[in-house]
């Protein structure tokens, strides 16, 4: 049964207040540092590096500059951004929610937004426990063959979906086909009222089905300021997540949002 969001929930979805520290496509103050979906992880992190201006806490619904997109935070904190792609079973994301509260972090979840609209319970579970939720698209399609129009509806109907359930559009925007969102990407992230893209600079490689160790040794790669992607509806994350976050917390790192790491 779908529920409408209390106003403690609400302050997970605005799209926040930050300072951006890492661009991976054109950036929404003219600074380009070009980056397409398959451009390596070693060549997107020496994108050129700027400060973008605060992006606005109210959606601006209206066509507007090419999204910035981020790969990862400025490292001036002990902190790392933890981020989910949003899908699969509810009993899975209500166990990874309460194993994020039994270590004390708190997580961005991009989800799909037909997944929201078949389990919209998933947007309370998710903003009631302090986490956020961004925009992964409507259908989880091959986004950067797609045409610009038909990819702007991809994005714009996930960020529909959000609003209704939660009153914002959510966080921030994340492709659905790769690492790295290509130029036109971020121009149309832009066209639906996104400010910020938010790459990624460790692949837990939990998509695969990979083990325990696999996942572990690859988070074990991130450093302050890094972005994580993991992912909901697969047991081996959930298996998972409790050693990678005691193995974080050992190198002394939290896991935040992507709006906490980006203040």
């Amino acid at each position: 049964m779908e529920r409408r969001l209390t106003r403690r929930s609400l302050l997970g979805i605005g799209l926040g207040s930050a300072a951006v520290v890492a661009t991976g496509c054109s950036a929404a103050d003219g600074t380009t540092a070009a980056t397409s979906s398959t451009t390596s992880p070693a060549a997107s992190a020496a994108a050129e590096t700027t400060t973008a201006a605060d992006p606005s806490t109210t959606p601006t619904w209206a066509p507007g500059s090419p999204a910035r997109a981020i790969v990862r935070g400025s490292g001036s904190r002990p902190q790392v951004a933890l981020t989910f792609h949003g899908t699969g079973p509810l009993a899975i994301t209500r166990r990874v929610t309460d194993i994020l509260a039994d270590h004390g972090a708190h997580a961005t979840v991009f989800a799909i937004g037909r997944w929201l609209a078949s389990e919209p319970d998933a947007a309370r579970i998710i903003l009631d426990g302090g986490h956020e939720l961004g925009n992964h698209t409507w259908s989880h399609p091959p986004l950067s063959t797609y045409g610009p129009d038909a990819m702007y509806e991809e994005i714009v109907r996930c960020r529909d979906e959000i609003h209704r359930l939660t009153g914002g559009p959510g966080a921030f925007f994340r492709q659905s086909d790769g690492q790295y969102a290509t130029d036109e990407e971020c121009v149309q992230a832009g066209r639906a009222g996104y400010a910020r893209i938010l790459n990624y600079d460790i692949d837990s490689t939990d998509w695969k089905g990979t083990s325990t160790g696999t996942i572990r040794a690859a988070v074990a790669r991130a450093t302050a300021g890094s972005v994580i992607s993991l992912h909901l509806g697969r047991s081996s994350t959930v298996a998972a997540l409790p050693l990678v976050l005691d193995d974080l917390a050992r190198r002394g790192l939290t896991g935040v949002t992507g709006t906490e790491l980006l203040r």
